[in-house]
């Protein structure tokens, strides 16, 4: 079998000129960006400078006339009472959204990367992964429906009917507008249910970078499971846990649907957030832009949380490094 050699193709000093070079500046392919550029900044730049614009205004809406307010809605912002009400309840949504499921997030992945899966099998860790993650393909809507089912007032409520099951006598508990402890534990549960397959599903998958034999070796020198976990698991998956911890702090901080649809800010407007605050004083205010006012404050938090979350990273990698 014969193969005919293949010619090469000599390029000329004139050709090769007008090939443009790798390294070359050419302003040609920054066209590419134009289009996301323009898509961000109608979606997000301007609004966010017209929120900000509007902080500093008076405005009745529609087609009444902006008048000049000067700090006025800054001043009148951190005398309000509700708006500070709604930033102390971020606290308690930091707890639910962040610091629970990180945690939990953290012993459920371990134990089923850890131990489920060298027991079972990686079949059975998956299918359970993907079952803690279900609620959080769930529209908000049908979870807060569900929720909503489940915590009937009186004895309609799927819970206070288990209540009278356990206990033999009738449980009537208004869950989402008796007391702000009840309505306020409710949305939380909510949150917590939603929010735990998030961080299941990322450490998993920093999981398996780690090497299996570190576990094997560790476990022939006698360490136990918490000592594994200790030593190996956490200081291989730290930069997953800050990427967690910032993506739900900065969700817990714009949090408006649980909210919204299990008890509209009741009762008594004790379960108000900033962000659903925002939305209250922009659709039944009088001053819309004392509604931009809490918009940008709950922006300007949001911010100041990403940068510092960000320098901690750095300053712990290089740290590591």
């Amino acid at each position: 079998m014969t193969t005919t050699p293949t010619r090469r193709r000599t390029v000329s000093p004139a050709d090769a000129a007008r090939i443009p070079q790798r390294g070359g500046h050419k302003w040609g392919y920054w066209l590419y960006f134009i289009p996301g550029l323009l898509l961000m900044a109608a979606i997000i730049f301007y609004p966010i400078v017209r929120n900000v614009r509007l902080s500093f205004f008076h405005w009745r809406g529609g087609r009444a006339e902006e008048q000049f307010a000067g700090l006025e809605n800054w001043t009148a912002l951190f005398q309000d009472h509700e708006f500070l009400q709604s930033f102390q309840n971020i606290f308690l949504v930091i707890i639910a959204m962040v610091i629970v499921p990180t945690l939990l997030g953290l012993v459920i992945a371990a134990l089923l990367f850890d131990v489920v899966g060298r027991r079972f099998g990686g079949k059975l860790s998956s299918f359970l992964r993907a079952t803690y993650y279900i609620p959080q393909i769930l529209p908000i809507a049908v979870a807060g429906v569900l929720f909503g089912w489940l915590l009937k007032p009186n004895s309609d409520g799927v819970v206070n009917q288990f209540l009278t099951t356990i206990t033999g006598d009738e449980v009537t508990i208004n869950w989402l507008g008796g007391s702000y402890g009840t309505a306020m534990a409710s949305v939380m549960v909510l949150m917590i249910w939603i929010q735990i397959g998030y961080p299941i599903v990322i450490f998993m998958a920093a999981l398996q970078r780690v090497d299996p034999e570190l576990y094997e070796a560790s476990e022939l020198d006698g360490a136990n499971w918490f000592e594994r976990f200790r030593a190996i698991t956490l200081p291989m998956i730290r930069p997953e846990v800050f990427v967690v911890s910032l993506t739900t702090t900065i969700a817990a901080l714009k949090v408006f649907a649980p909210v919204f649809i299990l008890t509209q800010g009741g009762p008594n407007k004790s379960t108000y957030v900033p962000s659903f605050y925002a939305y209250n004083e922009f659709i039944n205010g009088q001053d819309k832009g004392y509604a931009a006012t809490i918009a940008t404050a709950v922006t300007i938090v949001v911010f100041i949380v990403a940068v510092i979350f960000i320098r901690v990273q750095s300053r712990a990698e290089r740290k590591d490094a």
